[in-house]
């Protein structure tokens, strides 16, 4: 019985099978190498546009918060333009009161 096993062991099919079987692992082991080169270049390509965009929300921020301190320098202008005619036009009230 011992020698049947032997005999089987040593059968062409099964170092065919045994070839085959190594092919295909060294055939995966390739696959998954090239699917985890591929995934670090998806992965850089993230973080790379991910600082992009991140640049570009900074820089977005920037030009509304330009925008938003012309808009209050406008209004304290247009303020101060307003208080400077009342104050004109309280004068002239004044003044014409005084002349009569």
């Amino acid at each position: 019985m011992l020698e049947k096993h032997r005999a089987a062991a040593k059968a062409p099919e099964l170092a065919k099978r045994h070839a085959t079987r190594e092919t295909m692992n060294a055939a995966r082991a390739v696959r998954v190498s090239e699917r985890q080169a591929a995934k670090e270049v998806r992965d850089a390509e993230a973080a790379r546009q991910s600082a992009h965009d991140a640049e570009l929300a900074v820089l977005a921020e920037r030009e509304a918060e330009k925008v938003e301190a012309a808009k209050l320098a406008e209004q304290v202008e247009r303020a101060a333009m307003l208080e400077v005619e009342q104050k004109a036009a309280r004068d002239a009230r004044y003044a014409a009161r005084e002349a009569a």
